[in-house]
């Protein structure tokens, strides 16, 4: 990827000059933070443009992204399982809040089924392998601000399990005020909206700089595998581990087929000998449609990610993950702020050895809206052992399209709305708008749409079974 670094123009200069003396005095950051903070803007400034060149792109061949089938199976003797299992980290990003799913707190508490949280299923998940094979694998969340108070105590419910659980935080960063280049803390607002966490890729970093890092490589850890709290289907895979130890890669992207469901999500290409993520915002206008075709560009970053704990620690001391800058315009209070953040899946290409892998889209199941979690809470899926997997009796590989009207947003409404969640195995797509609730033991087939009149409530009766229809009315029932 091309990077045009230019030497900062003189009026840059003292905008830096000037903020790096207001940085100076926040006093609510270590150094850390204030000297991340500075080299990110510093690079920002300088108009590292990340530009690419169409005609370079390259499709990754299989020994890049390799095929989840050509891993090699697990070995059978579970000692030697003990032994992959020993070198491993679990580490989970718990930096987000469940607002926008109507929610107080980290998302990580959600309950997603059967009254489990996405972190109860988590901590059963690793407790199930540390149980069968007698290892240790430790589980560590990434935390923000905004999340760490609320999670410091939820973990104590599981000082019992059988997982060391630590907790650290990602970065804390200054909001830019837009017009004057200045930090929104140092005018006045003391509140958290005047901070923010700079995106996942400050997981390498903040591992570092938190002390977590050189602890976990002094137990004689090799891998960490980080994925999004969210993702139900983001558990620990023998079979990756097995081939990363065996070929010594430093890094691996697990990605899956993109369908027309994922047409925005990040790629993975070769470019110049590297394989790195291309981004939609770094493609060229006039490439962006062919950027989204599922024909050229056929998988996409789930953002299950691993990496070499010793890879990542030569990285960051370093200071070599420099990684492209999102620049996220916010508006608070009516002021326009900035926050310059970076993806973790952008690291891949200064890792040695670094590969993709090809894997089947169950991991890939995040929870994101309430939409995502009546998939999950219904039928289509089954809960054993803390693991969700999806019901074999669905011979349609795609999951259902769901939209739910503004009704639906958040958690509570979404609960109180079905009496039970409906049965889901054979339907197509389902879109509902206004105020529709939903009786008991429900059998949704096919396309249905279900559109309550304005001011009208609309309630679905127990037991209905609704194939192929549009509903208006109880007269469509």
């Amino acid at each position: 990827m091309a990077s045009a670094t230019a030497a900062l123009s003189p009026a840059d200069a003292e905008k830096l000059s000037k903020l790096q003396s207001d940085v100076a005095t926040l006093d609510q950051i270590s150094e850390n933070e204030k000297s991340g903070f500075i080299n990110l803007v510093t690079r920002y400034l300088s108009g590292e443009a990340q530009y690419v060149e169409w005609s370079k792109i390259q499709t990754p061949t299989d020994e890049v992204v390799v095929p989840y089938d050509a891993l090699a199976p697990v070995p059978e003797d579970p000692s030697e399982v003990k032994k992959l299992l020993d070198k491993l980290v679990v580490l989970k990003l718990n930096g987000g809040l469940g607002t926008t799913m109507g929610c107080t707190g980290p998302k990580s508490v959600i309950e997603v089924r059967n009254g489990l949280t996405f972190l109860d299923l988590i901590v059963i998940q690793i407790e199930s392998l540390n149980n069968e094979y007698g290892c240790k694998v430790p589980l560590l969340l990434m935390n923000s601000f905004n999340t760490h108070d609320d999670t410091s105590k939820i973990v104590e419910r599981y000082a019992n399990s059988n997982v060391e659980i630590h907790t650290f935080n990602q970065s804390q960063y200054p909001r830019l005020v837009v017009e004057d280049f200045k930090p929104l803390p140092s005018k006045g607002n003391t509140g958290k909206d005047a901070w923010y966490p700079p995106g996942h890729g400050d997981v390498f970093p903040s591992l570092k700089n938190s002390g977590k890092l050189d602890a976990l490589i002094a137990q004689g850890k090799e891998y960490v595998f980080v994925a999004n709290a969210d993702n139900l289907g983001a558990i620990v895979d023998l079979r990756i581990l097995n081939h990363l130890v065996n070929n010594k890669n430093e890094y691996c992207m697990e990605v899956t087929p993109k369908t027309l469901a994922d047409v925005k999500g990040g790629t993975l290409i070769s470019y110049e000998g590297k394989v790195q993520l291309l981004e939609i915002a770094q493609v060229p206008d006039e490439h962006v449609s062919e950027f989204k075709s599922i024909q050229k560009f056929k998988i996409f970053n789930t953002n299950n990610l691993w990496a070499n704990l010793l890879a990542i620690d030569r990285l960051v001391g370093q200071n070599a993950l420099k990684m492209e800058i999102i620049p996220n315009p916010k508006e608070v209070d009516g002021i326009k702020v900035l926050q310059l953040e970076t993806a973790a899946g952008a690291a891949i290409k200064f890792f040695d050895h670094a590969i993709g892998a090809n894997v089947p889209r169950s991991r890939f199941l995040p929870v994101k809206a309430t939409s995502d979690l009546l998939l999950v809470q219904s039928d289509l899926y089954t809960l054993s052992g803390g693991f969700v997997t999806r019901n074999p009796s669905r011979t349609n590989p795609a999951n259902p399209s769901i939209e739910l009207g503004p009704e639906f947003k958040k958690v509570g409404n979404f609960l109180s709305r079905f009496k039970s969640i409906p049965s889901i195995i054979e339907l197509d797509s389902l879109k509902v708008t206004g105020d529709v609730w939903f009786g008991a033991g429900v059998i949704l087939k096919g396309k249905v749409t279900i559109a309550a009149k304005l001011g009208v409530k609309l309630e679905i009766p127990d037991n209905l079974v609704i194939a192929d229809k549009d509903i208006n009315g109880p007269e469509d029932f």
